[in-house]
């Protein structure tokens, strides 16, 4: 591994590692700190919609924290078992974290727009979380790391979205547009780079 690319991973593993264990953050600062800043009274007090949100941000940042492991060959080949049990904490955290991701989009921060960003990137990373396992239970090893990097580049999102949400909203000076914007660019880019790094490693889906 050349140095450019080793520090590539090692800024790839550090941000998911830290954005990971950011929902921790939830716990011990005042609730009015966050996204939860931007939410109505009656809302944070809907038992349900915390439901969605604690279980969508807990497992989400569990899937974030333990999946850039399984991009490395060397930890692969040291134990396949590990990587295969890793392999199936990321996706029940991700089918729940997607899930709840799923519900808690209708209750979005701008609108329309911004649920509709939040619930498209939701349903795909269900999406290939789920093709990812079922190609890995067919032995398709090719269909499964090509749609495992769609699945990571979805979950990364939530690395992505707090890169651009404080920019966007000191472009605007206004949160609601940031974030309107940000539902879409948190994840399209990320699943357009996906694109080319499957082409790049020839893993063809379908």
């Amino acid at each position: 591994m050349g140095s450019t690319n080793k520090l590539a991973w090692i800024v790839f593993a550090v941000l998911a590692i830290a954005v990971g264990l950011y929902p921790l953050t939830y716990f011990v600062l005042d609730r009015e700190f966050g996204l939860l800043a931007s939410k109505s009274d009656e809302l944070l007090a809907d038992t349900i919609w915390n439901i969605g949100f604690y279980g969508h941000i807990l497992f989400g940042g569990l899937a974030l924290l333990i999946g850039w492991i399984q991009f490395s060959k060397k930890l692969r080949k040291a134990n396949l078992q590990r990587h295969r049990t890793i392999g199936k904490v990321y996706v029940i955290a991700a089918v729940v974290s997607g899930l709840c991701g799923c519900y808690i989009a209708f209750y979005a921060t701008g609108g329309i727009v911004a649920t509709l960003g939040f619930l498209g990137l939701g349903v795909l990373w269900l999406y290939t979380s789920l093709q990812a396992y079922f190609a890995i239970k067919r032995r398709d090893i090719q269909l499964h790391q090509a749609f495992m990097i769609y699945s990571y580049a979805a979950c990364f999102a939530a690395v992505t979205l707090r890169f651009w949400l404080p920019l966007l909203s000191y472009a605007f000076g206004d949160f609601v547009t940031a974030y309107r914007i940000v539902a879409w660019l948190c994840w399209v880019p990320n699943i357009i780079f996906a694109f080319f790094w499957v082409r790049r490693r020839g893993l063809l889906l379908g």
